[in-house]
């Protein structure tokens, strides 16, 4: 049975994140709100939890899981940009974006594609989203919590709680957040492409 967390969307509370932190860190996966979605989320280094949000969504190694980062601070351990690259993504970030990213060495093998030495990494502009990620000192492994069959994420914590109580250990409330998944942009080549249209504008990466 999941636990379930009523987090306040706009000045969480310190105890119930420092709480949810520590679950993710002894190895639990978490359902929580983005300025997207909901998303699944949960340590970067835990395979087991990473297999578990796998089966949840029903995808293969060929399904990107996404780094969720406080800000670009991050960026050049896992990614490598030129500086056009990097001023696209600070005029971008944080917001409702996935980026695809040329991975660099420090990204473990099984976190990409099989075939390809690619990264999804996000920068999210949501209180709740920022404070896990200050408390836990590095990203989250996430992916949009759209369950099998369907088309958009889910967006009720209730719902989320009733369908996968026995598939997660954390449902965070924060209230309804959307239910558009991230614009994906790939900027794997020289030349920016939008793979998905979603909540962010593509506008500023359009040719």
């Amino acid at each position: 049975m999941s636990q379930f967390f009523s987090i306040h969307p706009e000045t969480p509370q310190p105890r119930l994140v420092k709480r949810a932190v520590e679950m993710i860190r002894a190895g639990a996966v978490i359902a929580y709100p983005t300025d997207s979605a909901y998303a699944l989320g949960c340590h970067l280094g835990d395979k087991q939890a990473a297999d578990r949000i796998r089966a949840i969504r029903q995808i293969d190694d060929r399904h990107h899981l996404t780094l969720v980062c406080s800000d670009l601070s991050e960026l050049s351990l896992y990614a490598r940009v030129d500086n056009t690259d990097f001023r696209l993504l600070k005029n971008n970030t944080p917001g409702p974006y996935t980026f695809l990213l040329n991975a660099t060495r420090e990204v473990p093998r099984r976190l990409m594609h099989p075939k390809k030495r690619e990264i999804g990494l996000r920068i999210p502009e949501h209180p709740i989203t920022q404070a896990l990620l200050a408390e836990l000192g590095e990203p989250l492994l996430s992916t949009s919590l759209i369950m099998p069959g369907e088309d958009e994420p889910m967006v009720e914590p209730w719902a989320i709680r009733e369908t996968l109580e026995h598939s997660v250990d954390l449902v965070i409330d924060g209230g309804y957040c959307g239910f558009v998944p991230t614009t994906v942009i790939s900027l794997l080549a020289e030349i920016p492409t939008v793979v998905r249209e979603g909540a962010g504008d593509p506008a500023p990466f359009e040719q």
